[in-house]
C-alpha cells in the first residue's frame, strides 16, 4: 500500500519584470512582511520571500529574454487568494496605501459564503482578499455542493 503524500505547504512563485519594485509595492500596499531578499551586484532583487500570515510568497525578477522564449512579452498574471478576518478593514488599508488613485471595487458578499475584493498588482497578478462569512453556499438553481466523505 502506498503512503499518502505529505505536504509541508504551498507557496506562489510570482514573476515580475522588476522584483525590487514589486517587493516594495506588496509590502507597502498589502502589508506583507519581507523575510529575505536576494540581490545582484547592482542591488536589484532577483528573488525574495514575503509572508502573509503563515503563508510564504516568493517573487522573482525575470528579463525580457525569458518571456520572449515563452512567446509572451511580459509576465502573465495569476490569481492569489489571501484569507483575512475582515475584508472591509483590509480594503480600507489597501485604499489608504494606494491613495487617491485607488480604483479598487469594495468588498462584495458572494453566494459561496465569502466577502471578497480583488486588487491587481503592478506586475499584473490579482490578489483576492477573502473573508469567510458563512459555511453555507447559496448556489444557483441546478447547482449542487459535493464533498467527499
Amino acid at each position: 500500500m502506498s503512503e499518502e503524500p505529505r505536504y509541508l505547504g504551498l507557496s506562489p512563485y510570482l514573476y515580475y519584470t522588476d522584483a525590487t519594485e514589486a517587493l516594495d509595492w506588496l509590502v507597502r500596499v498589502f502589508g506583507f512582511t519581507e523575510r529575505v531578499r536576494y540581490v545582484d551586484g547592482s542591488g536589484a532583487v532577483f528573488q525574495a520571500t514575503l509572508s502573509a500570515g503563515d503563508a510564504d510568497i516568493v517573487l522573482a525578477s525575470v528579463g525580457a529574454d525569458y518571456w520572449e522564449a515563452k512567446g509572451v512579452d511580459r509576465p502573465v498574471g495569476q490569481l492569489n487568494v489571501i484569507f483575512v478576518p475582515d475584508a472591509d478593514a483590509q480594503y480600507e488599508l489597501v485604499c489608504e496605501a494606494l491613495g487617491e488613485g485607488c480604483d479598487v471595487a469594495p468588498p462584495q458578499d458572494q453566494p459561496y459564503g465569502a466577502r471578497v475584493f480583488t486588487v491587481a498588482d503592478i506586475g499584473g497578478n490579482s490578489w483576492t482578499f477573502w473573508q469567510q462569512i458563512s459555511d453555507t453556499a447559496d448556489l444557483p438553481s441546478g447547482w449542487q455542493e459535493i464533498r467527499p466523505e
